[in-house]
């Protein structure tokens, strides 16, 4: 459209044109590569649309929560001015109430909003680790890694976890716009407003600030008094989230508990553990499951080699600060990702295959580089023997297969444990048998599908097999009570006559 008065485009139009141009343009060269990421995805996690909701917080956020069941003034005014589920993530719950508007309670419609999400972030990986690297094979392998990994399984999986997709997908977008060489003020603001999505998303959007600084430190080699002024803002909304979700954090009841009673240096030694077992989880995705129960106690030996390991690991990337900063600052990365669920605020849960869904992407573009140099030195050799150009890339192309193939399969494996709360906690009771929050769980489900006397059998076993803390006993003893008198059975002695808290929301 023509300003009449002075026949110049509009600035809306000023702007837009050249914006389609340049996505065009990438359409056009790496739209194939985009496409076949979806396609992966779709491969390792499409059978999610086949399957239910599960009783771990999907009753919270979805089923039981009247909030996204109509477009009301009131319930849209309460979903973005308070928090919900011990978080404050509104976009989160908006995007709830859409799907609830599309789908109504029809799971797989939720399962197919989680799967988009997911596409958006691979395409996003790709093109931002494709600039950052310079290299289009390092950007499509490490995309392709972050889309079909196993530890995925739970944040594409569970439709709970869309706070994680989507302030994933919305910090992605931030960052390729403020991990520039040279930002302009229309990059700034664009990735000022990707940022708030973010956090609007989920809490662990804070961590963009520190990250968005050690780049223009480390790579773009600014200096403090330059680089620190442009996280002001980004810093104070980040502040102003963490104060409303810390509020918002007012129990403590569902998860695993023993770990809170530890000082900082006993959750020091215990999270150096669960770093290296995270890496890998990483390498070697076994054994996954919706709840770990990692070693607290008696791992002194165990903690003191974990922790001269990262001793001796920062110490080799600060000599390497200044030869490779892109590597270094991938792995602090990785750690400023981590940082926020490593109990510097009391979580109900040390460890869970979620916390990886970010932190992930540095480890794989590393390892991706790492195989490209190994890939370039193979090229060399294919020219020197006079190898015809199509060995060389169908070779390429094969160890790409070997690459991605078997985490593929395991993803693909892992998955149906996510197809119900039945298959997900028998699972789970499988994986960690002294936990009892996953008996609690089976329980539930048990009792959910009518099945009275088995609920009772499992809560029962839960009080002889594990070594259930007393707010556990209270909600095992108020459930035996209850259910027993449904099938009429005698319930066990409890001894505990203190109030039962009603279920709550297990995770954050």
């Amino acid at each position: 459209m023509l300003n009449l008065a002075t026949d110049r485009p509009d600035t809306a139009v000023a702007i837009a044109v050249p914006a389609a141009r340049r996505v065009g343009s990438w359409v056009r060269t790496h739209g194939l590569a985009a496409a076949t990421l979806v396609v992966l995805v779709g491969c390792a996690f499409g059978s999610a649309v086949t399957y239910d909701f599960v009783n771990w917080d999907d009753p919270w956020y979805v089923i039981n929560n009247p909030l996204i069941q109509s477009w009301s003034p009131a319930h849209v005014f309460e979903i973005a001015t308070q928090p919900a589920i011990r978080n404050y993530a509104p976009l989160t719950l908006f995007s709830f109430l859409v799907d609830h508007s599309l789908w109504g309670l029809w799971p797989g419609g939720y399962h197919l909003t989680n799967l988009v999400w997911h596409s958006i972030s691979c395409v996003l990986v790709y093109h931002l680790v494709s600039r950052l690297s310079g290299d289009v094979a390092v950007g499509w392998l490490t995309a392709a890694l972050f889309a079909i990994h196993p530890v995925q399984v739970e944040s594409v999986v569970w439709v709970s976890s869309r706070k994680g997709l989507m302030s994933g997908t919305f910090i992605l977008g931030s960052l390729l716009c403020w991990l520039q060489p040279h930002r302009t003020e229309r990059q700034e603001g664009l990735g000022l407003l990707l940022f708030v999505l973010a956090l609007l998303s989920k809490a662990i959007a804070v961590m963009v600030p520190p990250i968005v600084l050690a780049y223009d430190l480390m790579v773009r080699r600014q200096q403090l008094a330059t680089a620190v002024p442009r996280q002001v803002i980004p810093g104070c909304l980040a502040l102003l989230l963490v104060l409303l979700t810390s509020a918002a954090q007012t129990t403590m009841t569902g998860g695993v508990r023993g770990h809170l009673d530890l000082n900082g240096v006993e959750l020091a030694a215990v999270d150096s553990i669960i770093l290296w077992r995270y890496l890998g989880m990483l390498i070697m995705p076994r054994h996954l499951s919706v709840m770990y129960d990692p070693p607290i106690r008696d791992i002194a030996f165990a903690a003191s080699v974990a922790m001269f390991s990262w001793v001796v690991v920062v110490v080799m990337l600060s000599r390497l600060a200044r030869r490779i900063p892109l590597v270094v600052f991938g792995c602090l990365t990785i750690f400023l990702l981590l940082l926020p669920v490593l109990n510097l605020f009391p979580l109900t849960t040390l460890m869970n295959d979620r916390y990886l869904y970010l932190p992930c992407i540095p480890v794989f573009a590393i390892a991706a580089c790492l195989l490209r140099k190994l890939g370039s030195r193979f090229s060399t050799w294919c020219e020197r023997s006079a190898m015809p150009t199509v060995y060389n890339v169908g070779l390429r192309c094969a160890l790409a297969g070997l690459i991605i193939g078997p985490y593929l399969a395991t993803s693909v494996a892992y998955c149906p444990v996510w197809r119900n709360g039945l298959s997900l906690w028998t699972h789970a009771c499988r994986e960690t048998p002294g936990l009892a929050v996953t008996r609690i769980q089976l329980a539930n489900t048990f009792k959910q599908l009518n099945r009275t006397p088995e609920a009772i059998s499992v809560l029962r076993q839960t009080l002889i097999d594990c070594q259930p803390d007393d707010i556990d006993r209270r909600r095992i003893a108020q459930k035996l009570q209850d259910w027993s008198a449904d099938v009429d059975i005698q319930p066990t002695q409890n001894s505990i006559g203190q109030q039962v808290p009603a279920d709550i929301p297990p995770s954050t």
